[in-house]
């Protein structure tokens, strides 16, 4: 559904802190905190996602999955995938 670094990256985008995206997900703020800590997909329960991505949704946010084309000719951020071996910054 949403991934630990799409989460952060869309809390960035907003401008938003943690504590902020809780209150605007009517969540509490451990909640999104263990979201962000979660390796990969972001781990918890259904509901608690739901809220969090119709709050992102609410605010602007587009969650582009991998793979998929952006529906909106909005700007976004995506990482592209980089070859194992390739030396980066």
């Amino acid at each position: 559904m949403i991934t630990a670094a799409q989460l952060r990256a869309a809390r960035a985008l907003l401008g938003l802190d943690q504590r902020r995206l809780a209150e605007a997900a009517a969540l509490s703020l451990p909640t999104i905190q263990r979201m962000e800590a979660s390796d990969g997909q972001v781990r918890g329960n259904v509901e608690s996602l739901v809220k969090v991505v119709e709050a992102l949704d609410r605010a602007g946010i587009e969650l582009i999955g991998e793979g998929a084309v952006s529906a909106g000719g909005g700007r976004g951020v995506r990482l592209k995938v980089m070859p194992p071996d390739d030396d980066r910054p």
